[in-house]
């Protein structure tokens, strides 16, 4: 009966955290599978700053789903561990993990999250040349030591300018997509610099700001109205250094139709959400296919929330695409849910068979 007990989780982000902490509610088991050795995701790894849009920091907020599972007794954990075969059917899966154990499970969460944008991908914007241009998670690294410093000579910039859509909507690169949360996390994080640093003046270079739904008052008016931050509507060519060391901002402002150049100390590329680099060993080993742009892929969307293209295998958050950390959480809720539903179906059948 042990498959009839069991749902695999796969990735121990806000995704499989609420996955499995809804499982275990639910009175099943939940095996936690998480390839890192800690838990919670981009959030802890990265070292994300204050979430969007609680205001909450990170390590707070998540820390409590992690404690939410860790210790509870219907939940087991792996960590530093993968899938590496998995063999059976819906409700009769095994597991065999990289640490030689195995896991018999009925269903399967794969919440196996996205992997950050590389700007090295994105040469002519500076990252990977000039010490002063950073990514949005290296700047909320920064935040979270409580100061804004220039990495190159630990001065206290007077200018900083954000620079939207980097590894977004992008066809140049193969980034169609919009990344949905870079908008709203970039205004955040420019209230975030002027709350540390209030002689800081910060920019934000943008094609168009999309901080959807409610978020467009509370992170985009408020960040212009009481943070003063600067919006910018421009096409950036090129990030490159001036004889005094200072950045230089080179482009053309779409509003005006002029070209600009503008001094910065330090420029943030906000990074976009790209498919998880080990999806197609993901898909592979899973037996899962692959949207076209590498997120995995979703089963018919009205009848078959989270359901994957195999059946009792079902998905959540960013592993489909770029997604906010609330709707992850409130998918891995529903993707345990049926989960779980399975699991009772599939004992139900083994009872009258």
């Amino acid at each position: 009966m042990a498959h009839h007990d069991t749902v695999l989780v796969v990735g121990a982000g806000p995704a499989g955290l609420s996955a499995a902490a809804t499982v275990a509610a639910m009175g099943k088991k939940a095996v936690i599978v998480e390839k890192e050795d800690v838990l919670g995701g981009a959030p802890i790894i990265s070292g994300y700053a204050k979430l969007v849009p609680s205001g909450e920091w990170a390590k707070d907020a998540i820390g409590r789903m992690v404690s939410r599972v860790d210790g509870n007794g219907n939940v087991s954990i792996h960590k530093s561990t993968k899938v590496i075969q998995l063999d059976g059917e819906a409700g009769n899966f095994t597991a065999h993990l990289s640490n030689g154990q195995q896991v018999e499970a009925g269903s399967i969460v794969l919440a196996t999250g996205f992997t950050h944008f590389d700007s090295i991908n994105k040469p002519e914007w500076g990252f990977g040349t000039y010490e002063d241009v950073l990514t949005t998670t290296q700047m909320e690294q920064m935040v979270g030591t409580g100061q804004i410093r220039c990495p190159s000579d630990g001065r206290v910039p007077e200018r900083v300018a954000i620079l939207l859509c980097v590894g977004s909507r992008d066809r140049q690169i193969g980034r169609e997509w919009c990344s949905k949360i870079c908008c709203t996390v970039s205004t955040n994080l420019a209230m975030e610099i002027k709350e540390l640093s209030p002689s800081t003046d910060v920019f934000i270079y943008y094609m168009d700001i999309r901080t959807f739904g409610l978020y467009e008052d509370k992170f985009y008016w408020k960040s212009q109205e009481e943070y003063k931050t600067k919006f910018v509507k421009a096409r950036i060519a090129e990030v490159t250094k001036s004889p005094d060391g200072r950045l230089l901002v080179k482009g053309e402002d779409t509003l005006v139709k002029r070209p600009i150049v503008i001094p910065m100390d330090i420029v943030v590329h906000a990074i976009g959400m790209d498919p998880n680099a080990l999806n197609p060993e993901i898909a592979k080993v899973f037996g899962v296919g692959l949207e076209k742009h590498g997120f995995i892929d979703r089963a018919e969307q009205y009848t078959n929330s989270q359901g994957t293209t195999r059946k009792g295998i079902y998905v959540c958050g960013a592993a489909t695409g770029p997604e906010t950390i609330d709707d992850s959480i409130a998918q891995g809720q529903s993707a345990g849910s049926r989960a779980v539903a399975d699991l009772y179906q599939a004992a139900a059948l083994a009872v009258n068979a």
